[in-house]
C-alpha cells in the first residue's frame, strides 16, 4: 500500500477560483490523498517514504476527454486531408484491414504510455475490441472509459448497430468490479447512426447508469448533410431523441448557434473540445468562450493521433487558450486557469467523477502529476499557472500517480519497457505498409 509524502514548492488544488499552495506537502495513502498541509505540519506525518520535488509543481492528471487510443498505429499515415475524405477513402479502409485484438491491445499501449509520459492520468476512449482496452488500461494503471463504439454498418468488431451494442455489454462482465475501468455508450456520430439506435442507447443508458459519448456537429458538412436528410440540425435531431442530457459527452462541438449553444447548457451536456484535430481537418473553432459564459462544462481531448497527431494535452491546452482568444476576439477569453480546469476538473464532471479527481483534496483519488519547472524555458517564474498552461511542456512531467500508484517515476514508466512499445510500434508500422 502506497504510503507517501511529498513535498513541493507549488500545489495547485483546481479550485473553482485560482489557487497556489506554497510550500505544502501531500500524503498519498493507498489509493487517496491524506492529507495536504504546510510543510511545517507535514514533518510530523510518519510516511513509509518521503519525496522532496525542490522544483515542481504538484496538481491534478490530466483528463483526456476524447480520444481513440489504438489509432496511435496509423499515426502519420493520413494527413492532410479533409474528415470524410480522411474516414472514407483511408482510416476506415486501413482499419478494415488490420483492426483486431491484437492491433487494439497494442495501440493502446503505445497510447497509454505516451499519455502517462506527457501527465494524462485518465482517458474517455471511444474504438473496437473493448476487452482488449481494457487489458491495456489494467497493465497500464490508468483510468479508462471504454467508449463502445455503435455504427449502423459492419466492420471486423460487428455486423450492425445491435451487435455493436450487444457485443460492447458483453465484453463489459469482464471488467465489473474494477476501479480503473468504466464502459461507456459511444454512438459514433448522427450521420453514421439511426433514430432507432440512438433510442436504444438511450434507454440502456438509463437503464444501466451509463455515460454517452458521441461526435456532434464537427463539421459543416455534417450540418448540411443532417438539414438534406433528416430537416433539421444535428444537436436539434438529438434532442428530439432524448440524447441530450448530463450523460452526454458531445465531442467537438465546433458549428453551432446562439440558441445550440443555450441549450447545451440548459441539457447539460458536456463538450470534449478537440483544437489540434479540429484545426488539423480544417473543421473548424469551438466557440469554447461562449459555451462556458453559457454555463455549460467543458473538457479537453486529443481526438486520435491518426488525426493529430499528438496525444499531448499540455500543447492542446496552450491552443484551447490560444485559440478561445484569436476566435473571439478577446485575449481574455478562456484564461489560463479556465484552460487548466477544464483539462482537469472540466473532463472529470463530464465523467461524473469529480467526486474522485479533477482536483487534489483529501479524501479524493491521488491521480495527479509533479511538473518540473526548473527548466530554463519556464524561467523566471511568477506565476506557476501561467508556465503550465503557456510555457511548459509534456517533457517536464517528472512523476504521475492513479489511485496513488505512481506509474512514472522521474520520467521512466514503472509498468512497462519502452523497447517493447517501440517494438509493438515497429511490427504494425511494417505490416500496415506491407499491406
Amino acid at each position: 500500500m502506497t504510503d507517501t509524502l511529498i513535498f513541493a514548492p507549488y500545489m495547485i488544488p483546481m479550485d473553482n477560483e485560482p489557487t497556489v499552495l506554497r510550500d505544502h506537502a501531500l500524503h498519498i495513502k493507498g489509493r487517496g490523498i491524506a492529507a495536504i498541509v504546510p510543510q511545517a505540519q507535514a514533518r510530523a506525518i510518519q510516511a513509509a517514504s518521503v519525496l522532496h520535488l525542490d522544483n515542481h509543481v504538484l496538481m491534478p492528471g490530466l483528463v483526456n476527454l476524447h480520444g481513440h487510443s489504438a489509432m496511435t498505429l496509423l499515426r502519420g499515415f493520413a494527413d492532410d486531408l479533409a474528415l470524410m475524405d480522411w474516414l472514407n477513402n483511408h482510416i476506415w479502409p486501413a482499419e478494415g484491414k488490420h483492426v483486431d485484438l491484437p492491433f487494439v491491445y497494442d495501440g493502446t499501449l503505445l497510447a497509454m504510455a505516451e499519455m502517462i509520459r506527457g501527465g494524462t492520468t485518465t482517458i474517455n476512449d471511444m474504438y473496437f475490441f473493448h476487452g482488449a482496452v481494457g487489458k491495456a488500461a489494467l497493465r497500464m494503471g490508468m483510468r479508462t472509459f471504454i467508449g463502445a463504439s455503435i455504427l449502423e454498418f459492419p466492420n471486423r468488431y460487428a455486423a450492425d448497430a445491435k451487435g455493436y451494442i450487444n457485443r460492447a455489454l458483453a465484453e463489459q462482465t469482464a471488467f465489473y468490479g474494477e476501479d480503473l475501468v468504466r464502459f461507456v455508450l459511444a454512438p459514433h456520430a448522427p450521420y453514421t447512426v439511426s433514430d432507432d439506435t440512438f433510442r436504444e442507447v438511450v434507454r440502456i443508458a438509463e437503464r444501466d447508469d451509463m455515460l454517452i459519448h458521441c461526435h456532434i456537429h464537427e463539421t459543416a458538412d455534417e450540418v448540411a448533410g443532417s438539414l438534406k436528410d433528416h430537416g433539421m440540425r444535428p444537436l436539434a435531431r438529438l434532442d428530439k431523441l432524448g440524447v441530450l442530457s448530463e450523460r452526454l459527452i458531445a465531442a467537438h462541438m465546433v458549428h453551432l448557434t446562439e440558441e445550440e449553444i443555450a441549450l447545451t447548457a440548459k441539457r447539460g451536456v458536456s463538450v470534449a473540445h478537440n483544437p489540434s484535430s479540429n484545426m488539423k481537418l480544417a473543421s473548424g473553432c469551438a466557440p469554447i468562450q461562449a459555451l462556458l459564459d453559457a454555463g455549460a462544462n467543458v473538457g479537453i481531448g486529443t481526438d486520435g493521433a491518426a488525426s493529430n497527431n499528438k496525444l499531448d494535452m499540455f500543447a492542446e491546452t496552450r491552443l484551447a487558450a490560444l485559440i478561445a482568444k484569436g476566435f473571439s476576439g478577446s485575449p481574455t477569453a478562456f484564461k489560463a486557469y479556465d484552460a487548466l480546469k477544464a483539462a482537469t476538473l472540466g473532463g472529470a464532471r463530464a465523467l461524473h467523477i469529480s467526486d474522485k479527481i479533477g482536483s487534489l483534496h483529501s479524501g479524493k483519488r491521488a491521480d495527479m502529476i509533479a511538473v518540473d519547472l526548473s527548466a530554463i524555458e519556464t524561467q523566471p517564474l511568477f506565476d506557476p499557472i501561467s508556465h503550465l498552461v503557456y510555457a511548459a511542456d509534456r517533457n517536464q512531467v517528472s512523476h504521475v500517480w492513479v489511485n496513488g500508484e505512481m506509474l512514472l517515476d522521474n520520467r521512466a514508466l514503472t509498468r512497462i519497457d519502452l523497447a517493447e512499445i517501440h517494438g509493438k510500434a515497429a511490427h504494425w508500422r511494417d505490416a500496415i505498409q506491407a499491406a
